[in-house]
Parts: C-alpha cells; structure tokens; sequence
C-alpha cells in the first residue's frame, strides 16, 4: 500500500508533462492566430513547467525522514514550494501585461481564430480538470505544494476562460482592442490569486495554528479518552507541511504511579492520531496541584 506521500509526489510527477502538453497546445493556438491574449496564455503555462518541477522535487525532499539537522522533519520544505508558485504566479501576470500593453496601441484583429479557440479550448478544460485533482489531493494528502500547485493551474483556467472571451468579443463587434484589454484584466485577476498563494504559505511558515475544526476534532479526542486525568491545558497547535503538531499539559492525580501516566499518555496520542494520522503529539504530564484537585478532564482557558 503506497503512502500519502508517494501519492502526492505521483501526482507531482505527473503534473510536469501534463504542463508541458498543455503549453504545446497553447502556444500553437497563438501560433496559429497571432492574438496576443493566446501568446499571454500560453506564456503563463511557461511558468507552470517550472512550477511543477518545483513542486515534484521539494514533494519529495518534504518526505525525507527526520535527522540531526532536522530533528522535527522536513515538511516545512513544502511552503518553499507554494512560496515559489505564489511569486511564479505574480510574474506570470506581469508577462501579461507586458505583452499586452503594446497591442492595446496597436490592436490587430487574430487570424484563422476558430481553430485557435478550439485549441485553447481543449488545452483549457485538461487544466481545469488537472486542477481539481491537484487541489483535492492536497487537501488529502495535506500537501501545500501540491495544493499551491493545483491553485496556479486553476489561475491558468482563469487566465484560459478570459482569453478566450475576450478573443470571441473582439470576433464579434470587430473591435481588436479588446482581445488586449481582456488579457490585462484577466493578469489582475492571477496578481490576486499569486498574492492569496503567498500569504497561506508564509502563513504555514509563521507556524499557523490548525483550523477551528480541526483543533475541535483534538479536543473532542483528548476529552474522550483521557479517563484518569484530571485536568488538561495548554493546548498548542500548529500547522508543518503535511503535519499537525499537537502540545499540551496533563494533570494527573499526585500520587499516580508513572507507568499508569504513561499509559493515559500512549492512550491519547493514539486517540489524536487516529482523527490527525501521522501528528506529532507531545505531553507534558504534571502532579495535581490545589488549583486542579477535584476537576474533572476539561480545558482551561489560560489566555491572557
């Protein structure tokens, strides 16, 4: 049975010739049609070459064991990742609008356009699908890069959909301009999507707390099976790559033998691990004090 991660990395694989087929087609639907908002598109999928070498290799390196160097692992290398996509995601919106900030001055009128359209059309919906399996495996996988990574194909649908709009409007009312005009906005739009892959990475980074459900999901399973104890608090969670790292404080009544707090430890941790799997769970057992005497497992609120 293959892991979650020799499946995310599968996946990352994949994606590098998919990305490279799909920047074949686009650049000879502008080759075809010299409009400048198909060269803008296939431009982007350039980015997305590199974008999914990036993703595979650091996949892959995420997956490494821990060592001396790396005592907690190495799944932080993974938002390196989605920080790259994010900033390849900006550049690519501004290749854009390089490109067609000139033909709005000098706007010319595509040639042979509906085999272009059928082109982009066809290089569009196999994105567009990659996407949706990219963003959902991440998800499952817990993988930032390949979540990053699905997220900048789906910028590159976008970017795919306005195009072709903006390419049939300027067929229709004969005004060239448009074609240009539509590629600006739509890199807006990917300046927006670059900025949105960007703050959830460096977020992960800062080490970022889990979210709401999750952070209930762990309590639940703390309160739960922590028969024995008396009294759990300091609760810290944060987010690394595909792992959830999960700290907190167990009260245990004073004269509780080790071996049986060891066991309501082992108790936990597998209650954890098996709502989170592969969480890292670290507790700190403590004697009863005053102050928890008589109270039952529950959570204190120790914030400020």
């Amino acid at each position: 049975m293959t892991s979650p991660r020799n499946n995310a990395q599968r996946l990352a694989f994949w994606s590098i010739p998919l990305a490279l087929g799909v920047m074949g087609l686009k650049l000879v639907a502008w080759w075809v049609t010299g409009s400048v908002a198909l060269l803008s598109d296939g431009l982007e999928s350039t980015v997305n070459v590199v974008a999914a070498v990036i993703a595979f290799v650091v996949i892959g390196y995420a997956a490494k064991p821990a060592d001396d160097s790396h005592p907690f692992g190495h799944h932080k290398a993974e938002y390196l990742s989605a920080v790259v996509e994010g900033v390849l995601i900006v550049v690519a919106a501004l290749l854009i609008i390089m490109e067609a900030a000139p033909a709005i001055l000098n706007p010319v009128l595509p040639e042979a356009p509906v085999l272009g359209i059928a082109i982009n059309f066809g290089a569009g919906v196999i994105n567009a699908v990659w996407a949706f399996v990219l963003i959902r495996a991440g998800k499952r996988y817990r993988s930032p890069a390949l979540t990053a990574d699905g997220q900048h194909i789906w910028s590159d649908v976008v970017t795919s959909v306005g195009v072709l709009v903006g390419l049939i409007l300027a067929l229709w009312t004969g005004y060239a301009v448009l074609d240009p005009l539509l590629a600006v906005i739509v890199a807006v739009n990917i300046l927006y999507q670059g900025w949105k892959v960007i703050s959830h990475s460096v977020s992960g980074l800062m080490d970022g707390a889990i979210t709401p459900e999750e952070d209930a999901e762990i309590r639940q399973a703390i309160a739960t099976n922590a028969t024995g104890s008396l009294n759990v608090h300091d609760l810290k969670t944060r987010q690394g790559g595909s792992v959830i790292f999960v700290d907190f404080h167990l009260v245990v009544p004073h004269a509780m033998p080790v071996g049986d707090a060891h066991a309501i430890c082992d108790r936990l941790e597998d209650a954890i691990k098996a709502v989170h799997p592969g969480a890292q769970v670290a507790i700190h057992v403590e004697p009863e004090t005053e102050k928890a005497h008589g109270i039952r497992v529950a959570f204190e609120d120790n914030t400020p």
